[in-house]
């Protein structure tokens, strides 16, 4: 007579098979591709690496490659003894342990003999009776088993990014030196040495992030008020020069009748356009570093827009961004506002959230590139033109 153990497949209910869901649609499974699966779920199984090496133990006493999903099909009948021996000599009391546990679990169903031997009863060339170990109920739950272990790969990525994440906005935290933030570094320090689950990580995630947020708000505040300070009195020097330049030339063509009328009725037009929108060749001249990356020539405001779509990411602007200041700006400004971020790149920790600020003066009219690109000038000029006019000095 034949006594059959056969338990629920996995711990957790969660796991737990109706007969029909554990019908499989394919009947044989290679036991190693199984034994790989079942690894990735082991948690999910609540199965230990000990387990897994009792269950790869017993896999080995099956000749074929294949497990068929027929009950009785796949019944092993290694003795203790012999068993121990293949596992290099594991207690037999522990492997006894593993066993129950595989048996508990419903990975395996122990088929046991009236004396509670394992053996085989052969006809000819073929098993007739066999007493031990079936491996059967890993084929007939291959499907679920292949699905946690899909499941749980995918989990394995996700706390891979999450971590990665994490250790990059630490990173950004320390090289920003907020200090306020010690006890949320060091939370994040440990987390990384550990292994939390992942709704710990999320939370820990979204906390580091507020925090950048928060430090970022605050650098860009500062990087732009000093930045403006040092535009705006660059500015209002060259207004000074070009004024007095102005006088120079109209003291010295006084006699030009027609040139003089000329720029009587020109020059209110062209100065009023200047306060507003910047020239190619002046974007050019004071930013000359994009060069360096594209030394084809420029000759039209469509060059330097495509330019400076492909130089955004290269200096951490992402594509999205670029969009909302062209919309805010103009694609012209937008595109004079990335070389000047580009030439004080040195300057900037965070171009793209210096950018995102700048569209939002922009959004509310508080904002001209003007500033900026005149103090680019004078920078890259060195004041050439004060040198050049003694009534500058």
């Amino acid at each position: 007579m034949q006594n059959t153990t056969q338990t629920p497949f996995g711990r957790s209910e969660t796991y737990v098979l109706t007969p029909d869901q554990a019908a499989p649609t394919q009947s044989d499974f290679d036991k190693w591709d199984l034994l790989a699966a079942l690894t990735k779920a082991a948690p999910d199984f609540d199965l230990s690496h000990r387990n897994l090496t009792v269950l790869k133990a017993l896999m080995t006493f099956l000749p074929d490659r294949d497990i068929t999903s027929e009950p009785g099909s796949a019944i092993v009948f290694p003795s203790n003894r012999t068993l121990s021996d293949r596992l290099n000599g594991m207690p037999e009391s522990t492997l006894r342990r593993h066993l129950s546990q595989l048996v508990t679990l419903g990975i395996v169903s122990r088929h046991s003999s009236p004396n509670g031997k394992r053996f085989a009863r052969r006809v000819g060339q073929g098993i007739s009776l066999a007493f031990g170990f079936d491996l059967s109920p890993l084929a007939r739950h291959a499907q679920q088993l292949f699905l946690v272990a899909h499941q749980a790969d995918l989990q394995q990525q996700r706390l891979r990014v999450l971590r990665d994440h994490i250790a990059a906005l630490r990173l950004a935290l320390i090289e920003a030196g907020q200090g306020a933030a010690s006890s949320l570094l060091e939370e994040a320090r440990l987390s990384l040495r550990r292994k939390p689950d992942e709704a710990t990580l999320i939370a820990l995630h979204q906390q580091l992030q507020e925090a950048v947020t928060v430090q970022c708000s605050q650098q860009v505040a500062a990087v732009e008020e000093t930045a403006f300070a040092k535009m705006s009195a660059a500015d209002s020097h060259n207004e000074r020069h070009i004024q007095d330049s102005i006088e120079y030339t109209f003291d010295s063509e006084r006699d030009a009748h027609q040139i003089a009328k000329a720029s009587d009725t020109e020059k209110p037009k062209q100065a009023k356009k200047a306060k507003t929108e910047a020239d190619l060749a002046q974007v050019l001249n004071a930013c000359p570093e994009f060069q360096s990356f594209y030394p084809e020539p420029v000759h039209q405001w469509q060059d330097l827009d495509r330019v400076t779509e492909n130089l955004s990411p290269m200096i951490g602007i992402d594509l999205p961004v670029l969009q909302e200041a062209r919309a805010a700006m103009g694609r012209r400004q937008a595109a004079t506002v990335v070389l000047c971020i580009l030439q004080r790149l040195g300057d900037i920790r965070s171009p793209g959230a210096y950018l995102r600020r700048l569209t939002q003066k922009a959004r509310s009219g508080q904002f001209s590139v003007l500033p900026m690109l005149n103090a680019l000038s004078a920078a890259s000029n060195g004041l050439k033109l004060s040198a050049d006019n003694p009534k500058t000095c």
